[in-house]
């Protein structure tokens, strides 16, 4: 039975996407997995762009809220933004809770090279951190 994973941050536009198609894309076979923010927004282009240059498509994701899941059980909650991490300290179901804090891109949709540096190192330090994770190893 897949484990289930439920990522969150603010607007669930750029860093709880990126995680959540990092750790869907590689570890599809063992988890669920879904992102979700306190307000709901859209999935900003350049994270889809920065994202595609890894092999990774998220164009397909939407961004949600997490009034969509609370009803539901997970085996990890895991917020990626210290805001998020702050309104959501506790979530009903959550068998494990994490806090895995990752700096905010620019909030911009503009395909300046500038910004996309930005976006780039916050989409490697969610790939390093959620590759892993997708082993089995939130540990680390």
């Amino acid at each position: 039975m897949k484990q289930r994973v439920l990522i969150l941050c603010t607007k669930n536009s750029c860093r709880s996407q990126m995680a959540e198609g990092v750790l869907r894309h590689y570890g599809s076979d063992k988890f669920d997995v879904f992102s979700a923010g306190s307000v709901q927004s859209h999935v900003n282009a350049n994270a889809i762009r920065v994202m595609k240059e890894i092999g990774i498509d998220i164009s397909s994701q939407r961004s949600k809220t997490m009034d969509e899941f609370l009803s539901q059980s997970f085996d990890y909650v895991i917020t990626v933004c210290d805001n998020a991490n702050e309104s959501c300290p506790i979530f009903p179901g959550a068998k494990n809770r994490l806090h895995w804090s990752f700096p905010d891109p620019p909030q911009t949709e503009d395909p300046d090279e500038k910004y996309l540096i930005e976006f780039r190192k916050v989409r490697d330090m969610i790939l390093e951190k959620f590759k892993k994770a997708a082993t089995g190893d939130f540990n680390s």
